[in-house]
C-alpha cells in the first residue's frame, strides 16, 4: 500500500510555488520566448493547498443537517499528508462518541485530462480494504476556473453509476465543494463541503460543512486507515 511521503524539498518548492502564485507572481518561463504564462486561479488553488504540506489542523461540523447529529461537536483534524505534482493527498479524522478515532475517509485533489481539478473521497475500512463506496467524486465544471480560494465538484457519472448501484440515488446529485487560504493568511480556514438541493433535482435538501483553522497547527495524527 502506497504510504504517505512528505519530503522536505518537495515542500518548500511547493510554499515557494505558492507564495509566487498568491503575490501575483508569474510561472517559470518554459518555452524560453521570454513570456511567462500568468497563473490560473486552479493553479493558485492548488498552490495555496500544497502550502499547507505536512501540516494538521483541527475543525469541526458548521453545518446543522439533521443527518450529521452524531458528529455535531466531535473534534475533528485534517492533513495536507501528501503533496506531489499531480495530487494531494488530505486525511480527515473523526473523533466518535468512543473516543477512538473514525480514519476512513481521504479527499484526493488530482489534475485531470481536461486541465482541470478533480475531488475523489477514499474510503476504507480499518483493514485497509476499501469500503463498497469509494473513489467517488467529481471534476471541476469545464470553462469554470473557480477562484484561488474556492474551487467546486459536481458529481461525476462514474458515481452517479455508484451511487445508483449501492441505492444511494439521493447523492446523485451531489456538489463538492473545498476552500482553502494559502499558509501564513490572517484567519485562515479550509472548509469541505457537500451540497444537493431540490432545485438540483434532489429529493430533499442536503448540507455538510466542516471548517478547519487554518491559524494554529494541530499534532500530525496517524495515516488514514489503508495508507500505512
Amino acid at each position: 500500500m502506497k504510504t504517505f511521503t512528505h519530503t522536505r524539498a518537495l515542500c518548500a518548492a511547493l510554499v515557494a510555488l505558492s507564495l509566487a502564485a498568491c503575490s501575483g507572481g508569474e510561472a517559470p518561463v518554459e518555452d524560453g520566448a521570454g513570456e511567462a504564462a500568468d497563473a490560473t486561479p486552479q493553479d493558485e488553488f492548488w498552490a495555496a493547498l500544497s502550502s499547507h504540506c505536512g501540516k494538521a489542523y483541527s475543525g469541526a461540523l458548521v453545518s446543522d443537517d439533521a443527518a450529521d447529529a452524531d458528529m455535531a461537536g466531535a473534534e475533528m483534524v485534517m492533513a495536507v499528508a501528501e503533496c506531489s505534482a499531480d495530487r494531494i493527498a488530505v486525511p480527515f479524522h473523526i473523533r466518535q462518541a468512543d473516543g477512538t478515532w473514525d480514519r476512513s475517509r481521504t479527499w484526493l485533489i488530482t489534475r485531470n485530462d481536461a486541465g482541470g481539478l478533480r475531488l475523489k473521497h477514499d474510503h476504507r475500512h480499518e483493514d485497509g480494504e476499501s469500503d463498497a463506496v469509494t473513489m467517488y467524486g467529481g471534476d471541476t465544471a469545464p470553462g469554470d476556473m473557480g477562484t484561488a480560494r474556492v474551487q467546486s465538484f459536481p458529481v461525476d457519472a462514474e458515481s452517479v453509476a455508484m451511487f445508483e448501484r449501492e441505492g444511494l440515488t439521493a447523492s446523485v446529485t451531489n456538489v463538492w465543494t473545498v476552500e482553502v487560504d494559502p499558509a501564513g493568511t490572517e484567519g485562515g480556514t479550509y472548509a469541505y463541503q457537500l451540497k444537493r438541493t431540490v432545485e438540483g433535482g434532489a429529493p430533499e435538501d442536503r448540507l455538510f460543512r466542516v471548517e478547519f483553522d487554518l491559524s494554529e497547527e494541530a499534532e500530525m495524527p496517524p495515516p488514514a486507515w489503508g495508507w500505512e
